[in-house]
């Protein structure tokens, strides 16, 4: 871990958020079980086509904007591409902006030469997307040359202002093929955590290796036109998950992830259908290894996405049929809705990112088969 000294009391302050959110927990755990947030919903609706003029397809992360701000509509939903329009896996460089009734627009096209920062590799945009309330939008690089694994390079954070250019980017060698990410997002600061899936991956190809990792990054958050976000320390409190190298998905290994409002991190760690558990994920200084086991199989199918519903249960969506899973913080998969049923296996290979609708009015989801946005409602 790396501590700028005049930040040192950001795990503290956070600590003290953290405070009343244990207090409360076990009221919330007992909700989550209550009632399942997917049975509220039975229709699907295409909310538009995530494809841009420049053709990147195989939409995967999944955001929605928290407050407008340059070029930022509340409520609108950003949408990374990692695939150009030749279909090459980990050469995607685009952020569309879709709006709630469908139209969408290009907030970014990312050059790799003016990434004002390292990124080695280049662009190749991932399900790791988040967007700050300060209007920062930060998006994972894990990008390819040819769309193969074999020259698949550690890539970095890349951080955008509201009008959708580059600023800067996060990388060191601790930022080794971000997958995915989330926030806890106070303003001032924000905590990101983010998912590695290159640590030794490519050198073991195509056998598993445990080192995937799961990182937070604190950040101080400046205003717009008042300086930069700036990356106060990085402390690995995830390590030793599975990952391995994969000719039609590129890699494999710990993806979606969720803050619970006890504080503790959710994990899809995919490769071994399950879902872990990093507690004290804002306050920890130290690996909770690969996490403790929430749940395992089951209607979990290779879980990918992860989000937080409004009800502290967790949602998944699977890599291998089109389903999303609901499980609560105990570990009961309470309820399953399929959300895409073409092809053979029905939904193989087709769901990434989601989120939740504001208001808790369903579940944005992505289809990287059809390259659309799409509503559960």
């Amino acid at each position: 871990m790396t501590l700028h000294r005049k930040y040192w009391l950001v795990p503290i302050l956070l600590a003290g958020v953290l405070a009343l959110l244990f207090a409360i927990s076990p009221l919330i755990v007992a909700e989550a079980a209550a009632s399942p947030y997917l049975a509220r919903f039975n229709t699907i609706s295409t909310v538009a086509s995530t494809v841009p003029a420049n053709g990147d397809v195989n939409p995967y992360g999944v955001a929605v904007v928290p407050d407008s701000i340059g070029k930022l509509t509340q409520n609108n939903i950003l949408v990374s591409n990692f695939n150009n329009s030749t279909n090459a896996q980990g050469t995607g460089t685009t952020i569309v902006q879709i709006t709630p009734h469908g139209k969408q627009s290009l907030f970014a096209q990312i050059d790799p030469k003016k990434l004002h920062g390292a990124c080695p590799g280049g662009v190749g945009l991932t399900t790791a997307l988040t967007v700050l309330q300060r209007g920062w939008v930060i998006v994972g690089s894990l990008p390819t040359t040819d769309g193969t694994s074999a020259t698949a390079k550690a890539g970095c954070l890349i951080v955008l202002n509201s009008w959708g250019k580059v600023v800067e980017t996060f990388a060191d060698h601790q930022i080794n093929g971000p997958w995915d990410m989330t926030a806890f997002d106070q303003g001032n600061y924000a905590a990101l955590f983010v998912t590695n899936v290159l640590n030794g991956t490519v050198a073991a190809t195509p056998n598993v290796v445990n080192r995937g990792t799961v990182l937070r990054i604190d950040v101080r958050v400046p205003k717009q036109g008042e300086g930069l976000p700036e990356r106060v320390s990085t402390t690995v409190i995830g390590s030793g998950f599975s990952e391995r190298t994969d000719p039609a998905a590129l890699v494999i290994g710990p993806t979606g992830v969720g803050l619970g409002r006890n504080g503790t991190l959710y994990v899809a760690d995919t490769l071994n259908n399950r879902i872990a558990a990093i507690p004290q994920a804002l306050t920890r200084q130290h690996t909770a290894l690969a996490g403790k086991d929430v749940t395992a199989n089951g209607a979990l199918n290779g879980p990918l996405g992860l989000a937080i519903a409004p009800n502290g249960n967790i949602l998944t969506v699977n890599s291998n049929d089109g389903n999303s899973v609901e499980t609560t913080p105990a570990g009961k998969q309470i309820a399953t809705k399929t959300l895409d049923s073409t092809g053979t296996p029905p939904g193989a290979g087709t769901l990434f990112g989601l989120a939740v609708v504001p208001g808790g009015h369903g579940v944005y989801f992505v289809d990287d088969g059809s390259n659309t946005l799409n509503l559960l409602h």
